[in-house]
């Protein structure tokens, strides 16, 4: 129905109404119920002088019909002007609808209110879009409109999801013991991976705050303040740049614990996943999660996060390839890299189109190239077949066999680095595997597994060591030794827990001992002085008996996304930024005032 945009009906106020039921609460059992509802109208419709209201709220629609035998010219009159989204407040009776015209897609379905009375409480301009979920429209119109997004009922539900998972690990942690401790938001700058968002001092001109990356340095301070089980829904700021799964301000389900193991860890946070999927979603998770360690999760998926909703394995070939007849992957093997393979069943049919599409994939993910063959009855076809037939039969046989490739199937090679290899080989993996999900009808399932044992250092590309993660994972007992001598084999006591190819959380048993500490930081070139600079009040508080202890952040806005089964975390944050870090609806970032600038003894840039 048009909306009159002149000679809008008087507002009218509350006055003694009180809100009996919400929109998605009445059904036959409230027969002959006299009822106040409140809420948006989302449709009017005039079937033949008689008047259908649908009315919204959060909790559902409810139809509404004004009779003009029951509501009276004034009330009619008055439903006639309503448009979308107005605001409203309606009081009738609550009437069973005829059978033939059941709603069965909504709870209040097999009700309906006829109106007595009606208040309009508040005008609504023509929305930019309608408040529905089956809309075409930018997603940058709808973050500029946002609070007329949230209206919308799977965004909705989504953060009433979120709600709903943020309760439940209250609840669970609560009752395994944790006790919940916030943390600073304004904190010292110290080196966590990102650029810092940083805040000036009024007070003490030329200093500044960095908001927290994480809560890390804090939560391991609470640990040597004897909070054995901390936990905190922490919200963490960097000032990086975005992706679809990114935001600049993020929620972390933080916890640590003292005087633990990894598998005690692992065993809370199955737990806290097993109860989130049971209660939000009536999943039940089987435990425990898998255990990999991350060359198996490398040297089998091509991943640190690997989806194992599907097989594709990967498989170290460099014997065979050695003995075939391609010099370039012979070559590669001298230089003490390794040739990754891949069989993929019944791939065979695939066209040089998609088996090109399948190289750039390879390619962006940093392999120079792409060998590929098809297995046929009397061998191999393709590209790369020259190599593992003729003379070379022997190598084809042997490719055969550790790939375990039959008939119809496309085999596919990576040389490089072993790292490098099984990464692009493993990007190729994941572009295979979405069409085995979507053929298999296998998407919606929830495959958990930890990956452990991360190596703790990594070459800085100037002759020395940086930290993988950071430099307060302890490393593995049996590799203490190497940190000077070969830093490079030395694994941490990492771990991550992923979902369906996604990292989920990372975690490790943090760093105790103050001369392991110092041993780590000489590695990585950091001085006594330029540690105590960076985190000197932290190490401070290590001299005073720190308890062995590790524990895991995991984030929240990337858990909800899964549950609720989309493919951004946008959509599971109520006001979130925009890939460029921006908000269209308060069009911040935006100019501050000159005066503030000057009491911060800040000066404008141009």
């Amino acid at each position: 129905m048009t909306e009159a945009t002149t000679m809008r009906p008087p507002l009218e106020s509350l006055g003694d109404w009180a809100r009996t039921h919400t929109c998605g609460e009445l059904t036959r059992t409230d027969k002959d119920l006299h009822v106040v509802l409140m809420g948006w109208v989302h449709r009017v419709r005039d079937h033949g002088g008689v008047l259908f209201i649908d009315l919204r709220d959060r909790y559902g629609v409810t139809q509404a019909v004004v009779p003009p035998a029951l509501a009276g010219p004034e009330v009619v009159e008055k439903a006639r002007y309503l448009g979308s989204e107005w605001v409203i407040a309606l009081r009738g009776v609550v009437v069973e609808r005829p059978a033939d015209a059941v709603n069965e897609a909504i709870p209040t379905g097999a009700i309906e209110v006829h109106v007595e009375e009606l208040k309009i409480l508040n005008h609504a301009d023509t929305p930019p879009f309608p408040v529905a979920d089956d809309i075409d429209v930018s997603e940058d119109l709808r973050l500029k409109y946002r609070y007329l997004d949230l209206r919308r009922p799977r965004l909705k539900d989504v953060i009433l999801l979120r709600h709903k998972v943020t309760l439940e690990t209250r609840l669970y942690l609560s009752g395994r013991g944790f006790v919940e401790i916030e943390t600073p938001m304004l904190v010292k700058p110290t080196p966590e991976g990102a650029r810092d968002y940083i805040v000036p001092s009024r007070i003490h001109h030329g200093k500044w705050y960095a908001l927290p990356q994480s809560p890390q340095i804090y939560k391991q301070i609470l640990m040597v303040a004897g909070f054995d089980k901390y936990f905190q829904l922490a919200r963490c700021m960097r000032d990086e740049d975005l992706r679809a799964d990114r935001q600049p301000e993020h929620t972390q389900i933080d916890l640590e614990m003292s005087f633990i193991r990894e598998e005690d860890v692992f065993d809370v946070v199955e737990g806290l996943y097993a109860h989130l999927w049971k209660t939000c979603l009536g999943v039940y998770l089987p435990l425990p999660f898998p255990r990999l360690t991350f060359a198996e999760a490398m040297g089998r998926f091509g991943s640190d996060k690997p989806d194992l909703r599907f097989g594709l394995e990967l498989k170290d070939v460099s014997d065979a390839a050695t003995a075939s007849g391609a010099a370039f992957l012979r070559e590669a093997v001298a230089r003490g890299e390794r040739v990754m393979g891949l069989a993929a069943a019944g791939r065979a049919a695939l066209s040089r189109k998609e088996v090109d599409a399948l190289e750039d994939v390879a390619k962006r993910a940093g392999a120079k190239g792409l060998a590929w063959m098809k297995r046929t009855a009397s061998g191999y076809e393709g590209a790369s077949a020259k190599f593992f037939t003729g003379d070379a039969d022997g190598a084809g046989q042997e490719l055969a066999r550790i790939l375990s490739a039959q008939e119809g199937d496309l085999v596919l090679l990576v040389a490089g680095p072993w790292e490098a290899a099984c990464k692009a080989l493993g990007a190729v993996r994941l572009e295979l595997g979405r069409a085995t999900l979507e053929s298999s009808g296998r998407s919606k399932e929830h495959h958990f597994l930890w990956v452990r044992d991360f190596p703790l250092f990594e070459e800085d590309g100037h002759g020395g060591w940086a930290p993988r993660h950071n430099p307060f994972v302890y490393p593995r007992e049996a590799d203490l030794d190497l940190i000077e001598t070969d830093p490079g084999k030395v694994l941490g006591r990492l771990y991550d827990v992923v979902l369906n190819g996604n990292e989920l959380g990372s975690g490790g048993v943090r760093m105790h001992r103050a001369d392991v500490q110092q041993r780590v930081f000489r590695r990585i070139g950091l001085t006594p002085e330029k540690a105590e600079e960076m985190f000197g009040f932290m190490l401070e508080s290590f001299r005073f008996g720190a308890p062995p202890h590790g524990g895991i952040g995991m984030g929240l806005d990337r858990i909800v996304m899964l549950m609720a089964e989309r493919t951004s975390i946008r959509d599971t944050i109520a006001f979130p930024k925009t890939t460029s870090a921006a908000c269209p609806m308060d069009g911040s970032p935006s100019p501050v005032d000159p005066e503030t600038l000057k009491e911060l003894r800040i000066t404008p840039q141009t």
